[in-house]
């Protein structure tokens, strides 16, 4: 009889993919749920945080490249993108190549409101990125690029 020494590493079992759908979402949901919260001000939508996020971004923007980024309806857009004008944190030109289309740009005001959320989540996120190991840390790192993929539609 010989002595076989165990496998270098355990088998991994496969994880149904029900079931890691589900632990992943939730975590994923939580997550995203903290981050919200740490908005410079409450009073702003989720809707109107990303569209002010992502028309800063890739500005000069249409309402309709919005709209279509967004998945929403027009009417809907229009509405959030009313209240960012009206609390000043967008501004809606005519645009000069075809003075039929609006096209969006952040203020000052909202650029800033942009950056202090961003500096928020990111005060809220650090603390406890820096509680996990190099080997956690690295991890989150590879499963952030898997997370962009699923993103991609």
């Amino acid at each position: 009889m010989t002595d076989t020494a165990p496998p270098a590493t355990a088998p991994t079992r496969a994880i149904p993919h029900a079931h890691l759908a589900t632990d992943l979402r939730g975590a994923v949901l939580r997550l995203a749920r903290r981050l919200r919260q740490q908005k410079a001000d409450a009073d702003v939508s989720d809707a109107q945080m990303a569209a002010l996020g992502y028309v800063m971004q890739n500005q000069p923007l249409t309402i309709g490249a919005l709209t279509t980024h967004e998945g929403v309806t027009p009417p809907s857009m229009n509405r959030t993108v009313g209240k960012l004008v009206d609390a000043g944190m967008l501004r809606r030109t005519v645009d000069e190549a075809d003075k039929r289309r609006v096209v969006l740009e952040t203020t000052e005001a909202g650029a800033a409101f942009v950056f202090e959320t961003r500096r928020r989540r990111d005060a809220w996120l650090m603390p406890r990125l820096s509680s996990l190991t190099p080997d956690e840390r690295r991890t989150l790192a590879d499963a952030t690029e898997i997370l962009r993929k699923l993103t991609v539609s």
